[in-house]
């Protein structure tokens, strides 16, 4: 065997012996560790994305119903405001319609007066102004409710009439009411103002004078 063939058949085997080793190495237990660690490495990685997409996604979420809540509040407000403002306007214009046809009774006195002006005939302008009490008083019942109560020969209630002056008659066998110093008014089924009348009461019945009577 020549000296070049020799060192031909060492370099192969030098080779050879590196290569085995190459393969030895890879498969190790450090090397099997290492590739275990990487691939850790990675699952921790993974893991940590998605803690952070979802703490991300929780954010936004927040965010989200935050802002809802915020016009929800808003709404709210602005709703309770509205109420507040329709209330005090019924309470300030709650008798619109009430005045309007006051304002009607008022023109009627306004005419009767301007009719004085041109002329004097005083029956004429007595007539004018009984026909606007009379159209007054029937606009309140029926627009309103209210009524006019009628007293005079109606017997004594002290729930409808209030007696300024009383005498006795015998005419009467309960008490009466005979003049109306002031009307009482009803308003729907409630009284709102009594009447102040005079009441005729019943003479009283002396019994000595019946016996005497008897005799």
């Amino acid at each position: 065997m020549s000296k070049k063939q020799k060192e031909e058949k060492e370099e192969n085997l030098q080779d050879e012996i590196i290569e085995e080793e190459s393969v030895q190495e890879s498969s190790s237990p450090e090397a099997y560790v290492s590739e275990e660690d990487s691939k850790e490495e990675v699952i921790e990685k993974s893991e940590e994305e998605k803690l952070q997409d979802m703490v991300s996604s929780l954010e936004d979420e927040n965010s989200s119903l935050k802002d809802q809540m915020l016009r929800k509040q808003a709404e709210s407000d602005n709703f309770r405001k509205r109420l507040l403002r329709e209330k005090e306007d019924s309470i300030k214009y709650a008798n619109s319609n009430l005045l309007m046809d006051l304002i009607t009774i008022i023109d009627d006195f306004e005419r009767a007066i301007k009719s004085t002006r041109e002329s004097s005939d005083f029956n004429k302008f007595h007539s004018g102004i009984e026909l606007i009490e009379k159209q007054f008083v029937s606009m309140l019942d029926r627009n309103w409710g209210l009524k006019r109560m009628v007293s005079v020969g109606e017997e004594f209630d002290p729930q409808l009439h209030e007696a300024i002056g009383m005498e006795e008659s015998s005419d009467y066998d309960t008490q009466i009411v005979i003049e109306d110093y002031q009307s009482g008014y009803i308003l729907q089924d409630r009284v709102l103002r009594p009447a102040k009348v005079k009441v005729a009461m019943p003479v009283a019945v002396n019994p000595e004078a019946e016996i005497v009577n008897e005799k």
